[in-house]
């Protein structure tokens, strides 16, 4: 299990530079793996020592002995994705690595656009790099896909549809990198070994639920990329619908992998799209890679609910923003007013519980106690779970996908049947032509959010 070839195309990308490159670096500095060989494929002409240089800036505490013998287990190939000869290039460099190294077991990580997802496995499969089969089988063969998957229903369907046709399910990993953070790994945990909410967790009890996924950067070079897709496809659809999908399923019969799935994908297929306001930040169609008529979204304010009967008639509020003034993720679950029995000084504001996921990842749930000293006075309280008491964590959220792949964990891996379910409720907000609004850089977003929000009879919580 600890011995096998890392497989990355995409390497010259900047997921790849930022993220995965440093991952790989601190598991096998971590010694969780014992024998190994990286194999990064690109486009450009290039050379190992640039990739891993160019890696080195994000990585924590580099010792240079380590680095350079890391350097040294690297392989690197030019590839056009697209051209079937250097897929036979490609079969010829991994047998050679396999004989020289004796290692066998492959995990290949898709770090380039939702586009090439399916020539590549079309590729993959038809020269024998990767072959069908189950999760127990040796030597492994595991393939990741990087989101965004596809940029629509329609195409996230046609992936799908190439990866069914060679692969088993149990060895495709579609991974979002934002359900591997430790705090939306405890969503599910706190629901579900809690006694104290279950009862609550309904439409008899709460009032309305908030997710806010806030970015303080723009672009920073990626717009090209982004002006394809815009905050619906490159946030809503995974990293919120997911977040939604753990606040809302109902219990599944194990905590893990499957199970997990199996209960995201039934009340992902309950949402409806309802309405929403869209927004662009100023200055955005003068972003390097942008088209300069562009009408893509930086900044979403959305409704959707969850038509079943646990969740119907609750307004879920998403709110997401590119170049905005803090950078945060929270979600915020308002329970509804108590019926006062005071004779006055009610209070003024229902329980309401905070998950908060970055920064200072903590819970938090606001309650009514009687001010010390004072008859009928009512204030509120906070009751908080602070992570970082328990000193800093200690993985970062790739380095834990690495581990979890090469355990054959799927619980962090979004099922097929997940994607297109949320696919589909993108392309409902697409297909409503919402508004966009423009709004200043380092604010909260385009005035009309508010506007929006009073409308609907409610307030942000951020």
């Amino acid at each position: 299990m600890n011995e096998l070839i890392f497989i990355i195309l995409g390497v010259t990308g900047d997921l790849a530079r930022r993220k995965l490159i440093p991952a790989l670096y601190k598991l096998v500095n971590d010694k969780q793996v014992d024998n190994y060989v990286i194999v990064g494929i690109g486009l450009e002409n290039t050379s190992v020592e640039q990739i891993v240089q160019a890696s080195k800036p994000y990585i924590d505490s580099v010792a240079t002995v380590p680095f350079n013998n890391f350097a040294k287990h690297f392989f690197y190939q030019q590839a056009d994705f697209l051209n079937k000869d250097d897929f036979h290039t490609l079969k010829q460099l991994i047998d050679q690595i396999e004989q020289q190294f004796d290692i066998h077991n492959k995990l290949i990580y898709l770090a380039c656009h939702a586009q090439f997802f399916c020539p590549i496995t079309t590729s993959l499969i038809e020269f024998g790099i990767v072959h069908n089969q189950s999760l127990s089988q040796e030597p492994w063969c595991r393939i990741v896909y990087e989101k965004p998957f596809g940029s629509d229903r329609s195409t996230a369907h046609e992936i799908n549809r190439c990866i069914k046709e060679g692969l088993d399910e149990s060895q495709v990993f579609r991974i979002d990198h934002y359900l591997a953070k430790e705090l939306v790994g405890n969503i599910a945990i706190l629901r579900f070994t809690n006694r104290i909410f279950e009862p609550l967790w309904n439409n008899h009890h709460i009032d309305q639920v908030q997710i806010i996924l806030s970015e303080d950067i723009d672009m920073q070079g990626r717009g090209l990329f982004y002006d394809q897709y815009g905050a619906l496809k490159d946030v809503v659809q995974n990293h919120m619908l997911q977040m939604l999908a753990l606040i809302t399923m109902e219990a599944p019969m194990k905590l893990s992998g499957t199970y997990i799935r199996d209960e995201k994908a039934k009340v992902l297929q309950c949402v409806q799209a309802v309405d929403g306001i869209l927004g662009q930040y100023e200055g955005y169609r003068n972003e390097k890679g942008v088209q300069a008529n562009s009408t893509t979204e930086t900044f979403a304010a959305l409704q959707v609910v969850v038509n079943n009967m646990r969740w119907s008639g609750v307004p879920f509020y998403l709110k997401t923003g590119k170049a905005l003034s803090t950078k945060e993720t929270i979600i915020y679950i308002r329970f509804k007013m108590v019926d006062c029995l005071l004779a006055k000084a009610c209070p003024s504001e229902p329980n309401h519980l905070i998950m908060r996921l970055y920064p200072n990842s903590t819970f938090s749930i606001e309650i009514n106690v009687k001010k010390p000293g004072e008859f009928d006075q009512v204030v509120p309280i906070d009751l908080a779970f602070a992570r970082d008491l328990y000193g800093p964590a200690t993985q970062a959220a790739y380095e834990l996908l690495f581990q979890e792949i090469i355990k054959g964990d799927q619980s962090n891996s979004v099922r097929f049947d997940e994607i297109e379910h949320a696919w589909q409720v993108i392309d409902t907000f697409k297909q409503m032509k919402l508004p966009l609004y423009e709004y200043k850089k380092g604010t909260t977003g385009p005035e009309q959010a508010e506007e929006y929000a009073s409308v609907h009879n409610f307030r942000w919580y951020r």
